[in-house]
């Protein structure tokens, strides 16, 4: 299902492996003309460039100096996978792990000519830490060692970077997601169900009020990763269990540190900060409540939120590191079963792609959004996490098809489901707002996302004994395109009543 332009970046990073294992056992003494870095504009247009020709960027593909470049740019930060293979990233199953990850920081004081401020921090659970880097043949060196898996900049700003250097036409793609709107719902956009909930009209659309005689979510646990859940809305607090919504909990996390500086600490909470996640939370576990205010699609679900992120665009230090965190924490969590991010980047981070194959190998049910955006990025194709195999890549499509996305929404070979949340009215799906006792509306294939991973919930808690791929057979069975997934739509949209019957 994924994109075969990933697998061709898979074949051209073995072979650029192949080629620097080659000179693995040279001298370890590099010879470095040490440049001026580029310039930040420059990156970014190295950066473009690939974007526009390829399809893709990876660290791993750009030269020495592009790399050192954006390192030196990015605070000087660079994040390390490290392993005797490029599967090797669980610290617990990888008994070398101190012995490497010494290695790693001896070649690093060695060519940055000093012995302490090196390490900023070392994973718990996966093989990656993060140190400061200042010379370009420090990064030469690193790139040389058979047990290097990757080198990254940890805080180099792309999104950032490109807005400034483009001002109102970056900044129009309202990339960030935030919002903290209270809108009054059209009466054409939902029906009112017992005891008084609002059901979005996308829940006919995908026969998910007729599956709750079946299954409403209960005994399965949600993970959302997102920008945390507001403080302010009651039925996402202490009313989480309303209505016909019971026996259920919601747990609240916060792993974010707003700070621009990598060495910051202390996380800033569990609370949302954006209005995204609050969203997010709504549309997949909203009660079934007596308030007149929307539901989610798995009302009896349980629900662990973490703050990992200020907005939807993973591009920090903090940001980056945040979701690191929050996948490895529900990795660890036996209760939970489905993960939920409606974020990403458009391309890959290492410490992320190294957190979600975590999760996954925990036998985690991944869902991740496949994109949204309007002309700053829209020859973008499905975004980073979401083309990874590991995950399951959503989009929105607009209501009554399977396969015309959504006015902001991406598309491609790597997604695996729709959800119907464009109207041709325009309207998109209702959810609880930031504030209590009101509402909002939210689109993309972040509530696409959202809503799916709902569904998974529904389909697991009516039968709690499979495991994440006969869930995962069970949706695609009923979804519009199976047994024949369609190339940029995955399997189509989910008819929940047939997959929970």
């Amino acid at each position: 299902m994924k994109r075969n332009v990933f697998y061709l970046l898979m074949v051209f990073f073995i072979m650029g492996s192949c080629s620097r294992d080659e000179i693995q056992n040279e001298s370890p003494e590099i010879g470095v003309t040490q440049k001026d870095p580029l310039t930040e504009k420059q990156i970014n247009a190295e950066i473009n460039q690939s974007l526009k020709t390829k399809g893709s960027f990876a660290w791993s593909q750009s030269s020495d100096h592009l790399l050192w470049s954006a390192v030196f740019r990015g605070n000087k930060v660079a994040s390390i996978g490290f392993g005797t293979s490029q599967n090797d990233f669980d610290r617990s199953l990888s008994s070398d792990n101190e012995i490497i990850q010494n290695e790693v920081l001896d070649v690093i004081k060695k060519h940055e000519g000093k012995q302490d401020r090196v390490l900023l921090s070392s994973d718990q659970y996966l093989n990656q830490i993060d140190v400061i880097i200042e010379k370009q043949e420090t990064i030469v060196a690193l790139r040389r060692m058979k047990n290097i898996r990757y080198v990254e900049p940890a805080d180099y700003r792309y999104f950032d970077i490109e807005n400034n250097l483009n001002g109102s036409i970056a900044k129009s793609s309202g990339s960030s997601g935030c919002g903290f709107e209270s809108i009054a719902l059209n009466s054409a956009d939902y029906t009112t169900v017992a005891p008084n909930a609002k059901a979005p009209w996308s829940f006919s659309k995908h026969n998910i009020t007729s599956a709750w005689s079946y299954s409403t979510g209960a005994g399965v646990t949600i993970g959302l990763v997102d920008t945390g859940v507001s403080s302010e809305q009651s039925l996402l607090g202490s009313s989480f269990n309303n209505g016909s919504s019971s026996g259920r909990t919601i747990s609240k996390n916060g792993v974010y540190v707003d700070s621009v500086w990598p060495w910051s600490t202390g996380y800033d909470g569990s609370a949302d900060k954006c209005g995204h996640g609050t969203k997010m939370a709504s549309a997949m576990a909203a009660p079934r409540n007596n308030l007149g205010q929307p539901v989610g699609v798995a009302y009896n679900a349980n629900l662990i939120t973490y703050r990992a992120a200020s907005n939807v665009v993973l591009d920090g230090y903090h940001e980056q590191n945040g979701v690191k965190i929050a996948f490895t924490e529900l990795a660890n969590n036996s209760n939970v079963k489905i993960i939920s991010m409606s974020m990403g980047h458009i391309f890959s981070v290492g410490k992320i792609e190294d957190a979600v194959k975590y999760a996954y190998s925990k036998g985690k049910l991944i869902f991740c959004a496949g994109g949204t955006s309007t002309s700053f990025t829209n020859f973008v194709g499905v975004i980073f996490p979401a083309w990874m195999p590991e995950t399951q890549a959503v989009t929105g499509v607009k209501e009554n098809t399977s396969n015309q996305k959504c006015d902001v929404c991406h598309s491609g070979a790597e997604i695996d489901f729709t959800y119907q949340m464009e109207r041709a009215s325009g309207s998109s799906i209702p959810v609880l707002s930031y504030y209590n006792a009101q509402t909002d509306y939210v689109g993309g294939s972040s509530v696409a996302t959202a809503s799916t991973a709902g569904i998974a919930a529904l389909v697991w808690a009516k039968n709690p004994s499979w495991n994440r791929e006969q869930v995962l057979n069970k949706m695609r069975q009923s979804a519009t395109y199976y047994p024949t997934p369609n190339s940029d739509y995955g399997y189509g949209n989910i008819n929940v009543l047939q997959a929970v019957q």
